[in-house]
């Protein structure tokens, strides 16, 4: 039987996880996702153009993968369909690859009314993309969410009706109030185009173990979001870590082969939250403009900052983590120099163990190593040995420190860009 072989973020998100997955796709046979919904975002290069993927596995790309979206997935039947229009024009055969499972949850409109009326009422944000996430995961642990396999059963518009009542009691004091007929006709519509696409999604998944596929999942968002091991309660509404993958997508512990973790040679973060190695100079702005660090989802310009591998370790920790894929290398050699940070000074005592304590992140101040920057042109390169010394140097230090091999290298924005060792 084959591994299932998995694509994590190591950080706050935006590593570039859709590469490496896109680059496993070239070689696997099935792509899973298994958290997250539309706040997410991966985004792809494909015969020349740039596709913002938020829901459908970036593997679909490949022509030959199928890509399945997992129970772990909050689904907005609305942002898929478009999904499914915009990938079926440029010429991807949705319809022979995609499956979606019937129990993922379903997202709501009332779900993104409450997103909004509840970050604006925070006395301190949490930084949401407003899309409805953090409601509709919290129907799902409260027990009355709507799952893709209710929109086919008789019962579903008595359901919807009941959640619609509650969500407008709940609304009632921004003066919203939303239509039920409105929603139940447009679900309805929603229904009947997903419906070829909606199938047991756990039994296929163990059925292309047992006959030998090759696999990979991805996650979404980073471990830093986790709603267990992130930064909490800046953090995302699931669980983006391993234990994500094995919930959202049905395999089980020993269906796991290579863990891949997804870093960039430095670090950003989108949202609220504290975030040690930020850098809030030209230094960060300049990260940031080279980086091209603004969100897929929401255009927000993400907080830039040096490489953290405290948080590394901890990432690889959390995860069983074997492989590191690092992105933008080509974007910090555009320095003189460079930094990573190695510990952090707390009270006047260096500690390297991380700590998602707010008070602990707050009080933290990065100890950094310098390293030389000025790598040219590294977008040709293919091979380690062709790296310029000084670039190679970073690397070697990263796997030092972590004792994890940096098994790909991002060197360019074009897919192409990319050693394999």
């Amino acid at each position: 039987m084959s591994k299932v072989n998995v694509v994590l973020g190591c950080f706050y998100g935006d590593e570039g996880k859709g590469r490496t997955t896109d680059y496993l796709a070239q070689t696997c046979e099935v792509a899973v996702r298994a958290s997250g919904g539309n706040n997410a975002g991966h985004t792809i290069e494909f015969n020349g153009k740039k596709f913002a993927m938020r829901l459908t596995p970036s593997g679909i790309f490949s022509g030959k993968t199928v890509a399945i979206i997992g129970n772990g997935v909050v689904l907005n039947p609305k942002v898929l369909i478009n999904e499914i229009n915009m990938l079926k024009e440029n010429g991807v055969d949705v319809d022979t690859y995609l499956k979606i499972s019937e129990k993922a949850h379903l997202i709501f409109p009332y779900h993104s009314e409450m997103d909004v009326m509840l970050e604006s009422r925070r006395a301190h944000k949490i930084g949401t993309t407003k899309n409805g996430i953090g409601p509709a995961y919290c129907d799902k642990y409260e027990r009355c969410g709507l799952r893709v396999e209710d929109l086919y059963k008789d019962s579903f518009k008595e359901d919807l009706r009941n959640q619609v009542a509650v969500k407008n009691y709940l609304l009632n004091c921004v003066d919203v109030n939303l239509d039920f007929d409105a929603i139940y006709d447009e679900y309805m519509r929603y229904a009947e185009i997903l419906k070829p696409y909606v199938c047991d999604t756990i039994s296929l998944i163990h059925r292309y173990i047992k006959e030998d596929k090759m696999i990979v999942c991805e996650g979404a968002q980073a471990t830093l979001l986790d709603i267990d091991f992130g930064s909490y309660p800046y953090v995302t509404s699931s669980n983006p870590t391993i234990g994500g993958i094995l919930t959202g997508s049905g395999i089980s512990a020993r269906d796991v082969g290579d863990v891949y973790g997804v870093i960039k040679a430095y670090s950003s973060r989108v949202g609220e939250g504290p975030y040690v190695t930020e850098l809030t100079d030209e230094t960060g702005d300049r990260i940031r403009d080279l980086g091209h660090e603004y969100g897929t989802v929401t255009g927000r310009p993400r907080r830039c900052g040096w490489l953290d591998l405290v948080a590394l370790q901890y990432a690889i920790d959390i995860n069983g983590i074997n492989y590191i894929n690092l992105n933008h290398l080509d974007t910090i050699g555009n320095f003189d120099t460079f930094k990573a940070c190695i510990a952090y000074e707390i009270d006047g005592r260096e500690v390297r163990e991380f700590s998602t304590n707010e008070e602990f992140l707050r009080k933290a101040k990065p100890v950094y190593r310098e390293f030389k920057g000025n790598f040219g042109d590294i977008s040709k390169c293919r091979t380690f040995e062709e790296l310029p010394a000084q670039a190679q140097e970073y690397v070697r230090f990263i796997e030092e420190y972590t004792g994890c091999f940096v098994k790909l290298i991002g060197t360019g924005a074009d897919r192409e860009c990319m050693i394999v060792r």
